[in-house]
This record gives C-alpha cells, sequence and structure tokens, in this order.
C-alpha cells in the first residue's frame, strides 16, 4: 500500500476534500503532465493545483475510454458531457411524467 503526504490532500473552504495533481495521477495510474494537460484542455476543472474527486473521477473514466475506444482526450470528454447530458433530459422527462 502506498502511502500519501499531507501535502496531497487539503480541504477546501465548502469543508470538500481537495486533492493535488500527483495524487490524481497515482490514482489514475497516468503522470501529472496528463493531469495538468486535462486542465490545460478545461477537461477538468482545478481549484489552484487542486481537484475535486469529481475531477479524479472524470479523469478515470477519460482513460478508460481512451483505452477502450480509443478516443483522443477531448473526444472522451466530449462522450461524458454528452452521457450526462441524457442523464439529466431523462431525468427531466421522468419529473415532467410523474406531474401528469
Amino acid at each position: 500500500m502506498t502511502e500519501f503526504s499531507l501535502s496531497q490532500t487539503v480541504v477546501s473552504q465548502d469543508g470538500e476534500q481537495l486533492y493535488s495533481y500527483e495524487y490524481a495521477a497515482r490514482m489514475t495510474e497516468t503522470s501529472t503532465v496528463l493531469v495538468e494537460r486535462f486542465a490545460e484542455l478545461g477537461l477538468i476543472e482545478p481549484i489552484g493545483v487542486m481537484l475535486h474527486q469529481r475531477d479524479i473521477t472524470r479523469i478515470a473514466k477519460i482513460q478508460r475510454l481512451r483505452r477502450d475506444l480509443g478516443l483522443n482526450l477531448v473526444g472522451a470528454a466530449m462522450v461524458l458531457d454528452m452521457a450526462q447530458e441524457i442523464a439529466q433530459l431523462r431525468a427531466q422527462i421522468k419529473a415532467y411524467q410523474s406531474l401528469k
């Protein structure tokens, strides 16, 4: 089991746990350079040099789409964004149908 230094995680003003790029790279089996690239492309939304768990999850999902489907970074991010939008639309339809 790998031990992480305390500097790799902090708590935000909202009480949310934030993680360093190094921690994200380890958890997603990638590099800090690639995590930085995700941030540069706007595929994740860092707070300074720290990330929410949702960003780390998104990196892992994008990496899986790249590996399994051969998509590039932006293509994989688009797939995730469309899947999220479809889920939101389905929830809206379900809510609308329950009002009838």
